[in-house]
């Protein structure tokens, strides 16, 4: 039986490691975390915010091309708040036409991956 979402794993470019931390860590307010040795050799960093309840694992991937629609959506108590800290730090923001019960917008990472963040309205 699903229990929880343990992770989401977008992919990256070789080389792209320290962009990305620099994003994942000022622009998203996450910490980063040591990989497990065994897979720290494939490249890529692991993320985690939220006293963990959010993480976010970066894979290398040879021909990286990022994905036109697919993406994570990740919820948040307040919309606003990452919306403004990641225009701070450079990344595109882009408000979407809201679903029923809800505020979102979209953004990209530097090497082109759609995330999504949305609030439930009360």
């Amino acid at each position: 039986m699903l229990t929880a979402l343990d992770h989401v794993q977008p992919a990256a470019p070789a080389g792209s490691e320290d962009v990305l931390r620099t994003f994942c860590i000022t622009a998203l307010g996450m910490t980063e975390i040591p990989k497990p040795p065994v897979l720290a050799r494939r490249g890529g960093c692991w993320f985690t915010g939220d006293g963990g309840q959010v993480q976010i694992h970066v894979g290398v991937e040879d021909g990286f091309r990022p994905p036109r629609r697919a993406h994570p959506a990740v919820r948040v108590t307040d919309l606003d708040e990452p919306a403004a800290r990641l225009e701070q730090h450079g990344a595109p923001v882009a408000w979407g036409i809201s679903l029923p019960g809800h505020r979102r917008f979209f953004t990209q990472d530097p090497v082109g991956n759609r995330l999504e963040f949305l609030q439930p309205l009360r």
